[in-house]
């Protein structure tokens, strides 16, 4: 009996109700689809449609292969009453990924649909796994895990924590499971094991390439690359929860100015509104805010808003939105979806008429004044209780579609300015999927705490998000919580995260700090308050001097980091980069020690533990080092301990390039 046939320069298997396609998508890869029962859904939640591609397809009596480039699909019948297994080869022959086999009398199924009422199915896609094989990206979780074999991850969308179910394995090959539903994934010895809550179909993209760049560029093409980052996003941004009114914000930017300290893009931080959903500057606290834009402007300093998708129930704007149709709806229960100085939901991002609507009064109240960029906070969106199976958009029931929301919430920012002509067009996002680098996103790494620990992680989580498709990344300089200017361990931090932030992505300062002080309105309604200072004269003179120096060190890398932020949008690479991303023969630099590279040419390896003032650094093989502090050369394929003190980050120059930093580190 013929399973087989082809499709769309691709081939199709039919069997037992099952529809399985395999598709060339992009050179060197395949996207799989799988429907259990009825018609196929070919529309995709990531991949962007590819150009035309001709395949070597071979039909066999119980196997169809089909090459693309360097990958070789097999689709294998496995006997009666089980359906075809799928293995994927590199042009050598060598196996790279492999769905699990029936296991004779086991009677496994590699691809399960567990009906549920309604029409869709819980879903659980497995694979052989491979006790050698290193897994790397998969957006970011709150750990210092940089290999992500073992571990078990969630696939949804919380504060401080990013679902980009994208990973790139040291065999060679690259997988997207290219479906948003809330979800898990779990790379174990025995088995790698994907689970959706709630599905229609499968969907999955494979492609392979001889190193990492080569894996990561073919994924950039699938998903879309960020566009130019503008100017500001170059140099130093300013912040703090929160700049409670117009004449802070203007007493903070005048002495910026007047201490000669520059800063691209400085930020208001939420509650500058009356109520969430208004979208709208407080008189009471900005009471000329167009004036307060300008001045900024003049100054240099471009002007960032918070905006957040909760609507308050009290809102002007909430009845007109909630007879349209355009808020989140609640299945069950009291429709408050999350509370914040009122009962709130949210609005649905993925209903292009919301993402619209929101625009528009975002136009008329803040970039008509002049603002420039839009700050999306509480992007996952951050529900109260996380009750993913109480909660639908217009795109479907959130244990379906859920993990789309940050995706779609950034588009309507980066559609919407577009529209209106903006040009260089750059926001500030809490959470993405796959595909977020296209709508111009900045992600910040959410509200993390001021340890130690929590510094380990973003270094891990910032190399995860770049090689998940996510170059224009950073963190609350200093973390979120628990700072607090009068004690030295925590100005100690500081400056070691302040050093970190400049050789990120994107420098920025912003944090939560103590003591917390309660605002008022005239009326005596509490809003929300602010914190202390977090200017980088806050801290003391020594560390007001470190800091300073550091902007200067920023400052005088521009013309790098715009280059490697080119790179990034024309080629997809990531900017923060794992050390195998550039010495992938290497096999010391597949293992985490805290070290990275920004760009090609610069190994930055940031001090990480309290007090300390020295640490090792392993060097790769392949290249001659330059410690920018000293002007020491050394070999590559060593380790070496250097000195640190507080005012001094280890940064390596490779071959030399950028020499000009041996006069500033």
């Amino acid at each position: 009996m013929n399973y087989f046939s082809e499709f769309e320069n691709g081939i199709e298997y039919r069997y037992g109700g099952e529809t399985l396609r395999v598709l060339p998508w992009g050179e060197s890869s395949f996207r799989v689809l799988s429907c259990p029962f009825g018609k196929m859904d070919m529309e995709s939640a990531a991949l962007l449609q590819p150009e035309k591609i001709i395949c070597n397809i071979v039909f066999e009596k119980d196997k169809a292969v089909i090459t693309n480039g360097k990958l070789t699909c097999e689709i294998q019948s496995q006997g009666e009453n089980m359906p075809a297994r799928i293995r994927f080869l590199n042009e050598k022959g060598k196996e790279l990924l492999a769905e699990q086999s029936s296991g004779g009398a086991l009677n496994r199924k590699a691809r399960r649909f567990r009906p549920i009422a309604g029409g869709s199915y819980q879903l659980k896609v497995t694979f052989d796994a491979r006790s050698n094989e290193k897994l790397y990206g998969m957006g970011q979780y709150q750990q210092d895990i940089l290999d992500l074999k073992g571990c078990t991850l969630e696939l949804a969308q919380r504060n401080s924590q990013i679902s980009i179910p994208f990973y790139i394995s040291s065999l060679g090959y690259g997988f997207l499971w290219n479906n948003p539903a809330v979800g898990e994934v779990t790379f174990a010895r025995n088995a790698t094991v994907w689970k959706a809550e709630s599905s229609r179909q499968m969907d999955y993209w494979v492609t392979t390439g001889d190193t990492p760049a080569e894996i990561e560029r073919a994924y950039m093409q699938a998903t879309g690359k960020p566009p130019i980052i503008p100017e500001a996003g170059l140099g130093y941004w300013q912040s703090k929860l929160r700049y409670y009114s117009q004449e802070e914000v203007l007493r903070v930017a005048r002495e910026y100015k007047k201490r000669g300290i520059p800063v691209d893009v400085f930020i208001i931080d939420y509650y500058h509104w009356t109520r969430c959903g208004d979208y709208r500057f407080d008189e009471e606290f900005f009471p000329d805010p167009a004036e307060m834009i300008k001045e900024l402007k003049d100054m240099g300093m471009k002007t960032m808003v918070s905006v957040w998708p909760q609507i308050d129930t009290r809102s002007e704007n909430y009845q007109e939105m909630y007879q349209k149709g355009l808020l989140v709806q609640t299945d069950h229960g009291l429709n408050v979806q999350t509370t914040f100085h009122g009962n709130n939901v949210f609005y649905d991002a993925t209903n292009p008429e919301a993402r619209d609507y929101v625009w528009e009064i975002c136009k008329k109240n803040y970039a008509d004044l002049g603002v420039d960029y839009y700050w999306l906070d509480a992007a996952e969106p951050e529900f109260s209780t996380y009750d993913y199976d109480n909660y639908r958009y217009q795109a479907g029931p959130v244990l379906q579609a859920g993990n789309l929301y940050p995706r779609e919430y950034a588009r309507g920012f980066y559609e919407g300015p577009e529209r209106s002509g903006q040009k260089g067009i750059m926001n500030l996002v809490r959470c993405a999927w796959a595909g977020s680098q296209r709508y111009g996103t900045v992600i910040w790494s959410g509200d993390i705490h001021s340890t130690y620990q929590d510094l380990k992680n973003q270094i891990c989580a910032g190399l995860q998000m770049g090689l998940s498709g996510i170059p224009w990344w950073t963190t609350d300089i200093g973390g979120f919580y628990g700072g607090n200017a009068e004690n030295p361990e925590f100005v100690e931090l500081l400056l070691r995260w302040f050093q970190f932030g400049t050789f990120c992505p994107i420098m920025r300062m912003h944090g939560n700090r103590q003591p917390y002080t309660e605002i008022r309105k005239a009326n005596g309604e509490v809003t929300e308050g602010t914190g202390a200072a977090n200017e980088i004269w806050s801290y003391g003179e020594e560390a007001y001097q470190i800091m300073k120096h550091y902007i200067d060190v920023r400052q005088a890398m521009r013309d790098y980091v715009r280059s490697i932020m080119e790179q990034a949008h024309q080629e997809g690479d990531p900017v923060m980069r794992p050390l195998f991303y550039e010495f992938p023969e290497d096999p010391v630099c597949w293992v985490l020690d805290y070290s990275y590279m920004l760009g090609s040419d610069l190994l930055v390896a940031p001090i990480v533990e309290q007090r300390a003032m020295e640490r090792e650094v392993y060097l790769p093989e392949g290249a001659q080092w330059v410690h920018a502090s000293t002007g020491t050369e050394y070999q590559g394929g060593q380790k070496v301990r250097v000195e640190a003190p507080i005012s001094s980050i280890p940064v390596f120059l490779r071959d030399g390039r950028q020499e000009y930093l041996l006069n500033l580190l």
